[in-house]
């Protein structure tokens, strides 16, 4: 346990790395937080954010069970409507999956695309999403999905968490993914931003607070059990049930059972992520869907398990095999960047980038300080370190730089993530291989996210937001789109749970 609990810990220090300090007062609040955060091993609660556990009560309006980013927006949209919601969590610190995000979130037809004169549309995000996912996405809820994924902007903004720097991702035409202003990474940020919210609005958020079963009375959703710090387990009842539990890509059972082709796979997913509310649903006949559907992201260091975010592709970086070459389009989809890196001999690649894609993607100083970035200041040198064929480097970035200058990629027909071009000293690589990232697959919902059974009928007081669900994705997921996804469902399931317990009070 203590284990988990430091990992976590790490995790949420980067945050306060990841997102940067911009004056003396920042550095000030980010000294204060990870003193905080360390007392946090030992009391089970922070000052941060968090509800000693002795103030649990017996009832609340509403029970959300998890505190990722879906989780924390379901609570806010709820406690804007008037309700009184808690927030359970298992593991030690809020966060989930979500502080481990990288890239951003994607929305299209918003204020900052706008005033950066970018033509996007709601149309072109839901047919590149369905593109991306094989034409297999739940169409219903794409089109909610991409409809309000500018007003999901807009509400962040409110909540003082603006993500105005734009860049783009895989299988995208338009620059539609939105992150934090220094273009750092995600995650840290939107935790921070909605953990932050969540205890000016006063709203309870307990961790090791592991959930073991959503109860019901009359077949409707009554409340939850919950096992406290490991030891006592106590009853909760609510007039509805948010499960934001995440999917199951740290759980190797239950990834072995639907793709037993990933049984050697290194995980990006933080430990908590074993599909525990998935199962609790389906107890209670829960359907779900696209159980098999689980993305391998192309582009993870492998001996940390740790993504490295789409941004450094998108921002200009490409991939290398050993023998010094590209090989794939690296801005295509991320089964078909994977399937090109694991067909390579050692099965795995580099990330090739310069000085400016450092500085354009500031989570590499990270990576950087993990011991992930490899730093040359020549091509050649970079090469050498790397052990790949000094002149068959630079005679790829060459070849390169003069693509991106063309705007032409004769190749692999690159079209994204050519802005810049790789000339500007010193170089730098990163040696990834494919790792699980996500998994589309989940409970079904509909739009109002009410968790359906098996013959479509909704089971009353139940909602569900953000990885834990399936069918928006499809087979596979656009990078920028599960943040997305737990912002403009995590709204959705607040706003619709608070309309269902103030209708059964």
């Amino acid at each position: 346990m203590k284990k988990v609990i430091m990992s976590l810990l790490s995790l949420s220090l980067f945050a306060g790395i990841a997102v940067g300090c911009t004056s003396d007062q920042d550095k000030t609040a980010k000294k204060s937080k990870e003193s905080k955060e360390s007392t946090e091993v030992t009391s089970g609660a922070s000052a941060n954010g968090y509800t000693d556990l002795s103030e649990l009560e017996d009832q609340y309006d509403i029970v959300i069970i998890g505190a990722g980013g879906a989780g924390m927006t379901a609570a806010l949209q709820a406690k804007e409507a008037g309700m009184n919601p808690a927030i359970l969590e298992k593991m030690p610190v809020a966060g989930g999956n979500t502080i481990k995000s990288s890239s951003g979130m994607n929305a299209s037809e918003t204020k900052y695309q706008k005033a950066e004169g970018i033509s996007d549309s709601n149309d072109k995000f839901f047919e590149e999403t369905l593109k991306g996912g094989k034409g297999t996405n739940d169409k219903e809820l794409l089109r909610f999905f991409v409809d309000h994924s500018a007003d999901a902007i807009d509400w962040l903004d409110t909540k003082g968490i603006e993500l105005s720097n734009l860049t783009i991702t895989g299988g995208m035409s338009e620059k539609r993914t939105h992150r934090p202003s220094d273009g750092s990474a995600i995650g840290g940020y939107l935790v921070d931003g909605l953990v932050r919210n969540v205890k000016e609005e006063k709203i309870p958020l307990f961790v090791n607070a592991n959930v073991t079963e959503i109860t019901e009375k009359d077949g409707q959703v009554n409340g939850v059990k919950v096992k406290l710090n490991d030891k006592e387990t106590k009853e909760i009842k609510s007039n509805a049930v948010i499960v934001t539990t995440g999917g199951f890509g740290a759980n190797k059972e239950m990834l072995e059972q639907y793709d037993p082709k990933l049984k050697d796979y290194v995980t990006t997913n933080q430990e908590g992520t074993t599909g525990d509310g998935i199962k609790m649903i389906e107890k209670l006949g829960g359907a779900t869907v696209d159980m098999k559907e689980i993305q391998i992201h192309p582009t993870v260091q492998q001996d940390k398990s740790f993504l490295i975010g789409e941004v450094v592709r998108g921002e200009g970086a490409i991939l290398a095999s050993q023998e010094g070459t590209r090989f794939v389009n690296e801005m295509d989809t991320r089964d078909k960047v994977s399937a090109a890196i694991t067909a390579l001999p050692e099965k795995s690649a580099y990330l090739v980038f310069d000085q400016g894609v450092r500085d354009r993607a500031k989570a590499i100083d990270f990576y950087d300080e993990q011991g992930f970035v490899v730093e040359g200041a020549t091509i050649e040198e970079l090469a050498k370190k790397i052990d790949m064929p000094e002149a068959a480097l630079k005679e790829t970035v060459a070849q390169w730089n003069k693509e991106v200058q063309a705007k032409s990629d004769t190749q692999f027909n690159r079209a994204t993530g050519m802005d810049h071009d790789l000339s500007t000293g010193p170089y730098y690589a990163i040696k990834i291989a494919p790792g699980i990232h996500h998994t589309m697959g989940g409970v079904k919902i509909n739009t109002k996210t009410e968790v359906l059974k098996e013959d479509g009928a909704p089971i009353k007081g139940l909602y569900a937001a953000g990885e834990v669900t399936g069918g928006l994705h499809g087979a596979n997921r656009i990078g920028g789109n599960a943040v997305a996804d737990i912002i403009i469902f995590g709204r959705q399931s607040g706003t619709e749970a608070a309309n269902f317990a103030s209708a059964h009070k």
